[in-house]
């Protein structure tokens, strides 16, 4: 049997890939009706502006132009919808957020 080691616990490798499984499909039922793209005003009302505008900034999503529209692929979205952020940028770019020592 072989088991992984998690920080608090062992846990089967068997009930782990039941768990990861159940999991993924919950997350593909969930987004089955999702488009492919959505415009720009769009993501905005399902994530949030501030979310997709820093996402932007930070080179995580890169919107699709096209003749008087900006899309984003709402895969992209949703991964990064769901990723833990790391609200303090690395690298700021006017000082605001600089990491004290």
């Amino acid at each position: 049997m072989t088991l992984l080691h998690f920080l608090d616990r062992l846990i089967p490798y068997d009930t782990f890939l039941d768990d990861l499984a159940a999991r993924i499909v919950k997350l593909l039922k969930s987004d089955h009706d999702d488009p492919e793209f959505v415009s720009q005003r769009k993501a905005y009302q399902m994530f949030g502006r501030r979310n997709v505008e820093r996402w932007k900034r930070q080179g995580k999503i890169v919107p699709c132009k096209r003749p008087g529209k900006v899309e984003y692929r709402t895969s992209e979205l949703r991964f990064l919808q769901r990723t833990v952020q790391d609200y303090f940028d690395d690298h700021p770019q006017d000082g605001r957020n600089k990491k004290i020592k």
